[in-house]
């Protein structure tokens, strides 16, 4: 017996399931006629008949039962590994990014690239885990927090994560206000990193013996300085629209910078994504903005800030098939 065509055994299947030949022709963007003569063809094919009709519709004789239980898994199994090489849209873009950044930072800005780009289409996925681009063909990009030194990809520098310390309105008058004593003398929130003691370092004064309370994770930390518990060292892309909407309040003009900055990361082979491309340019003229922001803000927490030391435009790296 010859092969059995693999578009006969698909059209088989889905008949088989719906249980229609109407409905599965046209799931399958074919008409009646054509699928009904591919199951003829695959009947006289096999030797036996696949399916039973009736008024209501078909359903799969006793042979025609045991073949669709041994072929539509690996059916299935065909489908889901060719759908990552399916032509991809310039129109629809898939960004990985973390629930943080996503919530605080990209996604108040992002029916600003809407206005500007109403044709494209945005998915994000909301996760942390490392993305492999090699094997998860549908993801463009992705926007991570690291040191920019991911293999097998574009690492794109955005901005430098900084922090300073923070805290609700209520807490800061209960104080008699900004500069009425020592910041070690506030309560503090202390923080698994031991940041505070770079702080001090910087800015001066004695890191406290003890803190009011300790998190280990950053929602958490700017939670407790939103509700008056004590003062963060925060966190100024995930604080911004706390602190412009007045419900923290930078105690210093100085900024801390971490070891770690934000990036854009991407394969090679989105370069050629057109919408790709716009959301990229859109992306670094908000990183520019937010940079601005930032020392807008602090310059109006105390006295002047001390010039910030200009951050220099990296190149892209040519960096991960992981992030």
């Amino acid at each position: 017996m010859s092969r059995a065509p693999l578009h006969a055994l698909q059209g088989f299947v889905t008949a088989a399931r719906l249980g229609n030949l109407s409905r599965a022709a046209e799931s399958m963007h074919l008409t009646v006629s054509a699928l009904s003569h591919q199951m003829r063809a695959l009947e006289e094919r096999l030797g036996y008949p696949l399916l039973l009709r009736h008024p209501r519709g078909v359903r799969p004789t006793p042979e025609g039962q045991r073949l669709l239980e041994r072929i539509a898994p690996h059916l299935e199994a065909i489908a889901r590994e060719v759908q990552p090489f399916a032509a991809r849209r310039d129109d629809v873009l898939t960004l990985s990014i973390t629930p943080s950044m996503a919530s605080a930072w990209l996604v108040p800005r992002l029916p600003g690239f809407f206005a500007a780009h109403p044709q494209v289409e945005v998915s994000l996925l909301s996760n942390s885990r490392v993305i492999d681009f090699d094997r998860e063909l549908q993801v463009d990009a992705a926007l991570r927090i690291g040191k920019g030194q991911w293999p097998g990809v574009i690492a794109e520098a955005l901005f430098d994560e900084w922090i300073v310390p923070m805290a609700s309105p209520a807490l800061v008058a209960r104080m008699g206000g900004i500069g009425r004593r020592p910041l070690a003398q506030w309560p503090l929130l202390g923080d698994p990193d031991g940041e505070w003691d770079r702080w001090f370092a910087l800015a001066g004064g004695q890191a406290p013996a003890r803190y009011v309370a300790v998190f280990d994770d950053s929602e958490s930390h700017h939670r407790a300085a939103l509700d008056g518990v004590g003062v963060a060292l925060g966190r100024l892309t995930r604080a911004r629209l706390l602190i412009d909407s007045g419900q923290l309040v930078p105690l210093s003009p100085l900024r801390l910078q971490t070891h770690y900055s934000h990036y854009l990361v991407y394969p090679e082979r989105s370069a050629r994504h057109r919408g790709f491309g716009q959301f990229r340019q859109w992306l670094l003229a908000q990183a520019g903005e937010h940079v601005r922001h930032v020392e807008q803000t602090l310059a109006l927490a105390g006295s002047p800030a001390p010039p910030a030391t200009p951050r220099k435009r990296r190149a892209p790296v040519a960096a991960s098939r992981r992030r």
